[in-house]
């Protein structure tokens, strides 16, 4: 990965925390990746690693970005994540509850 964005440099982070963190800040808006996918883009871990790092730091950048595999938002931030979703035009399912997935997932390039 690249270099550690100065805004995650100043929080001293762990290396895996910075490699998370790397990746969802190149998440262009209106699209998503689920957990999974940035574990594979950091080339370790999984998804419970990945929501781990979140747990933790994801204040620190688009959290709204990352999703869970059926397109679910975070969980208890649903309301946040829907304005979010809405203002960045982000494809969402009918029932407009969850991102299609088809359609949002970013593809990493």
């Amino acid at each position: 990965m690249a270099d550690v964005a100065p805004e995650h440099a100043a929080a001293d982070l762990p290396r895996y925390a910075e490699l998370v963190l790397d990746v969802i800040d190149t998440i262009p808006p209106g699209r998503v990746l689920a957990y999974g996918d940035i574990a594979e883009l950091v080339g370790e871990g999984g998804p419970r690693q990945v929501g781990a790092v979140m747990s933790r730091y994801g204040s620190l950048v688009p959290w709204w970005r990352v999703v869970h595999a059926d397109g679910s938002p975070p969980v208890c931030h649903d309301a946040q994540a829907a304005a979010a979703y809405r203002a960045e035009r982000t494809p969402m399912r009918p029932d407009g509850t969850r991102i299609d997935m088809r359609r949002a997932r970013w593809d990493g390039r």
